[in-house]
């Protein structure tokens, strides 16, 4: 039996799992790693605090499953596509003064939004695989602003790199980068298999390649990139006889996970929806699909051969974590809020299914990701009157809610308007342990929405990766056709169709 690790590093925490190679997991484990947030929209974190957290997590991970450490054979790392930034010595270059090295621009970074617009405005063929925006949370952007905005920062600087690609050339050695995170976040052409320099030349940045030490060509899904070192070995509490494969973003590797086991049934029928703090919709083709507002395509993103597209809603769990900040009526809500909540208002939708009313929410509290790639949107609720405080706090809850599944409703019908059928939903992250949630995503939507038995599908992305390092020329394919988990199915309910069809044309009306 071969055994591997899967890690994921979120927003909040570092995860590690230990697999089989029929997809079964056999231990996980956790840690917490720390954000600062110096200014309003600003985020940064620390490689240090974060390569701790993951240590603790895979030495964890392997003591509860009870494997020996010298019967794993590989390793692969899933990130939120944060930027990482390291001196000539390989020490963190810190971003904000104190004790942490606060030397990560946080995926969800919001200070290129200028730059972004810039490079947007600009028409470079590089937005042809962006769905013709920059985001200020891709990388371009943020260099851009390092560079002009902390030189100190840029004259010391000698690696930038996405979390993944960190985390592999910490445990490797090895400065080789993915395909997902350089195609999907700094612009490199996976079709071509080149970067454009006039567009780099364009903005400032021709030097990027030799100052982040980028390689000319990007590394596919599944390939080895050596043995973890010694240093990385002792300290993961592993063996050098590990080999470490190429990482992937945290949504893609998502994708794998889920999506990525039915890539050759009707591809583009399906979408992955990675849900937890934020939101990744990431839907396959066996064709190019540009689609106005969604990100890609990007080739071998996911999984080597295919296409993926990618749309978002940047805040999502982190929209009803702020409804619960918000409203004085939660306190009658103690302990786990968001689990009373939905207990309390599946019982009032027996009777109500609409609980809001004339109450709507637009979600876009940081932004519009998809489709509508507008980093300065805002979010609104309207509708409110004056009325019992509680009364108000379960209705806006709601009307959050179901405002997350009409965004997603949003982006499918974007899709589905360039060269998409989607009618499966794909669902993992922690809206899938929601009941309330996964309603309605599939009646608000209109899609199946399907759940896989695997407990942790991003973690399980992260171990097809590992997996396909000891698969020789079969890679990912290879370990995809040994995985069989069992799934289950949320089919949308009909009796609800008509109010959810009446609050998206409200929903589409905020946006007009």
């Amino acid at each position: 039996m071969t055994y591997v690790i899967g890690v994921d590093i979120g927003t909040g925490s570092a995860r590690a799992g230990l697999f089989d190679e029929t997809g079964r997991m056999y231990a996980t484990a956790q840690a917490p790693i720390k954000i600062k947030h110096p200014q309003a929209e600003w985020a940064e974190q620390s490689s240090t605090d974060i390569w701790q957290s993951v240590c603790f997590s895979v030495r964890e991970c392997v003591k509860q499953s009870g494997v020996a450490a010298d019967q794993i054979k590989g390793i692969s790392f899933s990130a939120t596509c944060s930027l990482v930034l390291l001196d000539k010595d390989n020490k963190p270059l810190s971003l904000s003064e104190g004790d942490d090295l606060w030397n990560i621009v946080v995926w969800m970074d919001h200070r290129a939004t200028a730059e972004a617009e810039e490079i947007t405005s600009g028409g470079s063929p590089v937005l042809e695989n962006l769905g013709g925006r920059m985001s200020p949370e891709m990388q371009i952007p943020k260099l851009m602003w390092l560079k002009r905005n902390r030189p100190d920062i840029w004259s010391d600087l000698a690696y930038a790199g996405d979390l993944a690609d960190f985390l592999t050339y910490k445990s490797s050695g090895s400065l080789a980068r993915s395909v997902c995170t350089l195609g999907c976040k700094w612009t490199y052409n996976p079709d071509t298999e080149s970067w454009n320099k006039e567009f780099l030349k364009s903005v400032a940045l021709e030097d990027l390649l030799e100052k982040a030490q980028l390689p000319e060509q990007a590394s596919p899904i599944g390939t080895a990139l050596g043995a973890l070192t010694q240093n990385a070995a002792a300290e993961l509490g592993l063996t050098k006889n590990c080999q470490v494969g190429v990482g992937l973003i945290d949504a893609h590797s998502g994708a794998l996970g889920t999506l990525g086991l039915f890539s050759e049934d009707q591809p583009e029928r399906r979408m992955a929806l990675i849900a937890g703090t934020s939101n990744c919709h990431i839907a396959l083709s066996t064709a190019r699909n540009e689609v106005p507002g969604i990100w890609g395509p990007y080739f071998g993103a996911v999984a080597p051969g295919i296409w993926a597209n990618e749309g978002g809603q940047s805040l999502t769990g982190a929209l009803l974590d702020h409804v619960i900040a918000l409203f004085s009526g939660g306190k009658e809500f103690s302990g786990d809020e968001h689990a009373a909540l939905t207990e309390a208002l599946l019982e009032r939708m027996k009777s109500t299914p609409d609980v809001a009313g004339r109450i709507h929410v637009k979600p876009d509290l940081l932004g519009n990701r998809s489709p509508f790639a507008d980093a300065e949107m805002r979010g609104e609720i309207v509708g409110l009157t004056l009325e019992d405080p509680k009364e108000t706090y379960l209705k806006v809850y709601w009307a959050a809610a179901a405002s997350i599944a009409y965004g997603t409703k949003l982006i499918i019908d974007r899709m589905n308007e360039h060269g998409y059928a989607i009618d499966t939903l794909h669902l993992s992250g922690g809206h899938k342990k929601s009941e309330l949630l996964v309603g309605l995503y599939s009646d608000a939507t209109g899609c199946d929405v399907v759940i896989s038995e695997a407990e942790e599908p991003v973690l399980l992305g992260a171990a097809i990766a590992a997996l396909a390092t000891q698969k020789g020329e079969e890679g990912v394919s290879g370990v995809i056709s040994e995985i069989a988990l069992s799934t289950t199915i949320r089919m949308p309910d009909a009796k609800l169709a008509a109010m959810h069809r009446h609050r998206y044309q409200t929903f589409l009306e905020l946006y007009r």
